[in-house]
């Protein structure tokens, strides 16, 4: 039995602008914020592994605020290495002292480059790579507009879709909007990851609507477990409020909350079980034609 984590936060740092046309007096409190953001997550780290968790998964971009709600330069500067940063070496030191493993997405730069990337660390600290979000929406709905794509750009290599070989057991990652995507649940269960984390800052009608059965069929039809995080609350100055509901699933249903503290969702779960017959009678890897998934008649 596999003891998981997630969180479900917003942005911790205290001394946000009242108004949006003051974010620019942040441009030099880059890494006030990351630092804020970074200690209060390992407090939460350090909270799940109380509560017996050996894996925990981290929200997008969980050292700063949801910037990409509208076009500010100024937080390009937040872009880190995803091998060398201030964040993934925090990480790597608290995964190793609490011995845990750790999905933690930061906001990444690669020479020029800068992507939404998902770092993985192991129980003893090593990093097992990143997984670099594939799909970057640029839009609006209801409740405001995002413009992700003039923050990074999306994945640019192959593997686009990995499984890491952690301390417990095969992960993957797919990052918000990649969750909607045909071949991504399906395809990293393909290549053998047991469980998935989709970290996501998602916020809408529809999103909200699909939020609750996207995950549920993907675990089921794919047979895996799935755990989405969604950030929860309103972050100054933007005011755009998450509506979190984060939690775990698997091909058997959705898993119970155990944990007693709002910030954090934990679950138990049986990798055994996807050995086992499905209690449906579904067989579906095995009566899959992958015919009819190609292209022409």
């Amino acid at each position: 039995m596999l003891r998981a984590a997630m969180t479900q936060v917003c942005n911790a740092y205290p001394h946000m602008p009242a108004t949006v046309d003051r974010l620019s007096s942040l441009a030099d409190r880059l890494e006030e914020i990351r630092a804020a953001n970074v200690d209060y997550h390992v407090s939460l780290i350090e909270l799940a592994h109380q509560r017996g968790a050996r894996v925990i998964g981290l929200g997008e971009l969980f050292p700063a605020p949801y910037f990409a709600l509208r076009r500010d330069d100024f937080w390009l500067g937040m872009a880190e290495s995803a091998t060398e940063g201030p964040t993934v070496s925090t990480m790597r030191r608290t995964a190793a002292r609490l011995n845990m493993v750790i999905v933690a997405p930061i906001y990444e730069r690669d020479g020029d480059q800068r992507f939404n990337t998902a770092v993985v660390i192991d129980a003893d600290g090593s990093v097992l790579g990143r997984q670099r979000k594939c799909h970057i929406p640029q839009g609006s709905n209801e409740r405001g507009s995002f413009v992700e794509r003039h923050y990074y750009e999306r994945a640019d290599r192959p593997p686009y879709l990995q499984v890491f070989p952690s301390a417990v057991g095969p992960i993957g990652v797919a990052i918000c909007y990649d969750r909607h995507f045909e071949g991504v649940m399906s395809g990293l269960a393909r290549r053998g990851a047991k469980l998935i984390f989709s970290p996501a800052v998602t916020f809408g009608s529809k999103s909200r609507r699909m939020w609750d059965l996207e995950f549920r069929v993907d675990a089921a039809r794919h047979n895996v477990f799935i755990g989405g995080s969604n950030r929860s609350g309103v972050e100054a100055p933007w005011n755009q409020p998450y509506f979190g509901a984060s939690y775990f699933t698997g091909p058997n249903g959705v898993l119970r909350n155990l944990s007693e503290d709002e910030r954090l969702v934990i679950a138990d779960l049986d990798f055994e079980e996807l050995d086992q017959p499905d209690p449906s009678g579904w067989h579906l890897v095995r009566d899959t034609r992958p015919e009819l998934q190609q292209d022409g008649d």
